[in-house]
């Protein structure tokens, strides 16, 4: 079964929803954008999230210290690298028992193998050409939403969906779309 994230959570609103729709993992970014938030609020998030949801927090070339202040909140279970961090990075958070996805665009030439998750996103809000990827990841992102995540799964195979704005309405997180979009993976 694939699994998926829903990622961009800020607010307690958001976290019911997923608490109702039950995804495998909830994204808190923390690197700046739309949807970032501070640690407290990612704090404040986890705690109301359900327990059996993994907690990821998404960083971009943030200091290591950061990374490591969220992890050992209890905010975030995994961190998601976003940015252009060595494979130093990934194995010291190895190092810490922290689990790392890693993650690239379609132009990068190489990636890093040393990470738990490779991840492949547009970066540039587009979809991607599902059927020329040089690379095949465990996660797959960039555009996607109910019309088009049933597609993605058959093309691509991977093993968790990442979905933000996918899921939302005038901007905000939509509970009908977290519904559907998480019904449809879990059924694939």
């Amino acid at each position: 079964m694939t699994k998926i994230k829903i990622c961009g959570l800020m607010t307690i609103e958001d976290i019911d929803a997923v608490n109702q729709a039950k995804p495998d993992f909830a994204g808190f970014i923390f690197a700046g954008g739309r949807h970032h938030i501070d640690l407290d609020q990612a704090i404040k998030l986890r705690e109301h999230l359900d327990p059996r949801i993994i907690s990821v927090g998404v960083f971009v070339d943030a200091p290591i210290e950061e990374i490591l202040k969220a992890v050992n909140s209890g905010a975030i279970s995994i961190v998601q690298l976003h940015g252009n961090e060595s494979e130093e990075v990934v194995d010291y958070l190895h190092d810490k028992n922290i689990k790392v996805i890693q993650v690239f665009n379609p132009t990068d030439e190489k990636f890093n193998t040393g990470a738990d998750y490779t991840m492949l996103d547009s970066d540039s809000g587009e979809i991607l050409d599902w059927k020329n990827l040089l690379i095949i990841p465990d996660i797959l992102a960039g555009s996607i939403n109910s019309a088009n995540v049933d597609k993605a799964i058959k093309i691509v195979k991977p093993k968790i969906i990442d979905v933000s704005r996918g899921v939302e309405t005038n901007g905000k997180k939509d509970i009908n779309k977290i519904r559907q979009i998480v019904n449809e993976v879990h059924n694939s």
